[in-house]
C-alpha cells in the first residue's frame, strides 16, 4: 500500500545511491526503500514509531535504520540532495520554464 509519504520511483532513483551498500550474507526481509517509506511515514505523520502501519517494516527495524543513518550523516546527506533538487526545480520555474 502506498502512502502520501511513500517514495516515488523518481525520488528513489535520487536517494538509492546515497544509502550505504553492505555485503549481505542473506537476503534482507525488507528493502531499503520500504524502510525509508516507514521513516518518512513516521516523520510526516508524527506518530509513535510503534504505531507504524502493519504493511510497513516493523517499527524496531525502521527505527534502528533511522538511528544508524542519522548518526552516520546519511539522513543529512539525503536532505541536502533533495533540497538541492528542489532549488533546481524552483529556478526552472522562476525563469518561466515548465
Amino acid at each position: 500500500m502506498a502512502y502520501s509519504s511513500s517514495l516515488s520511483d523518481q525520488e528513489w532513483k535520487i536517494i538509492e545511491p546515497l544509502l550505504p551498500q553492505k555485503k549481505q550474507t542473506r537476503p534482507p526481509l525488507w528493502s531499503k526503500r520500504q524502510i525509508l517509506d516507514g521513516i518518512f511515514y513516521q516523520l510526516k505523520n508524527g506518530c509513535n514509531w510503534c504505531d507504524l502501519p502493519r504493511d510497513l517494516p516493523p517499527y524496531s527495524t525502521v527505527f534502528w535504520y533511522y538511528k544508524q543513518w542519522r548518526d552516520t550523516g546519511i539522513v543529512d546527506e539525503i536532505m541536502d540532495k533533495l533540497h538541492s533538487k528542489v532549488r533546481e526545480q524552483a529556478q526552472k520555474n522562476r525563469s518561466g520554464q515548465p
